[in-house]
């Protein structure tokens, strides 16, 4: 039987993408990459270079792999919010490498980041509203971060909300907020009957 390359790379990318996601990139071990793999060890460095380039290969198959199945669209972003809340419930693996890579890398440039700048601003572009003053980049960040944090925190969901409070209920929920963010960027005007 002849060696596939390319079966092996993919083995190589599924196996340290469950290892990053467990370990981060200062804990994941390339011996149990290569062994969850069925490759050597001189593969993935053949392939990918060194752990960090490993990880950078990880991280940029899995926004490609997000772009695909979540892509900007059209429709409003309170969809757009639970399609993404639906992925990444789907597949937490997408999540936890995001969150490594920010706990690892913090305020540095990250692995492709001007082609994934690039990518957020389609959202962004498909986050606009009608309204002339409306800030989209605000509003997208902060639909990010409603969906992120409510699948990343479980012990703040459950503390908060209640152990009985599910990720069905918690959907609709996220949707609710997001249509009511802010639309622009202006102050808002205090209530004139109210002091």
């Amino acid at each position: 039987m002849a060696y596939d390359s390319t079966a092996t790379k993919e083995r190589i990318l599924a196996a340290a993408t469950a290892e990053f996601a467990a370990h981060g990139v200062a804990g994941a071990r390339v011996d149990r990459i290569a062994a969850q793999a069925e490759a050597n060890k001189r593969a993935i460095y053949d392939y990918f270079g060194d752990k960090g380039r490993l990880f950078a290969a990880v991280l940029e198959r899995l926004m490609a792999d997000l772009a695909e199945a979540v892509p900007p669209g059209d429709e409003e972003l309170p969809s757009y919010a639970e399609r993404l809340f639906d992925y990444h419930r789907a597949h937490p693996e997408a999540l936890r490498l995001l969150m490594w890579e920010a706990l690892e890398l913090g305020d540095q440039p990250v692995p492709g980041e001007q082609d994934r700048t690039r990518h957020y601003q389609d959202k962004i572009d498909a986050a606009r509203t009608t309204d002339g003053d409306a800030d989209p980049r605000t509003r997208l960040f902060f639909t990010l971060g409603l969906v992120g944090w409510s699948l990343a925190m479980p012990q703040l969901r459950r503390m908060i909300l209640g152990a009985d409070h599910s990720l069905d209920d918690l959907r609709p929920a996220i949707a609710r907020a997001v249509r009511v963010l802010p639309t622009d960027d202006r102050p808002s005007r205090p209530n004139p009957g109210s002091t």
